[in-house]
């Protein structure tokens, strides 16, 4: 039967092994302290684990910020506990 599939639609295939090295990368507005906001919100999910790297990266004309943290993550749930904090955050533009 064309497109039939024996995968069980509820079943999720899951794209990464856990636990992996995953790179969150944040954007907003340039303005002091950004980094150290998506640091905080980061580090809330990591249950006393560290961020293993922080870089930011201002836009050409400065007016933005991408902040990118590497974290060992543990869980899918984890991950989407992360960008669902951040994203709450009145200050955060983008995150991938």
């Amino acid at each position: 039967m064309p497109g039939h599939s024996d995968q069980n639609p509820a079943e999720e295939v899951e794209l990464f092994s856990f636990p992996c090295r995953f790179e969150i990368k944040v954007m907003g507005r340039q303005r002091k302290g950004f980094d150290a906001l998506v640091s905080k919100v980061v580090s809330r999910h990591l249950d006393g684990a560290v961020i293993l790297n922080v870089s930011a990266r201002e836009s050409s004309g400065a007016s933005y910020v991408s902040v990118s943290c590497t974290i060992e993550a543990t869980s899918r749930q984890q991950l989407d506990a992360i960008y669902f904090d951040l994203n709450s955050e009145s200050d955060v533009l983008v995150t991938l």
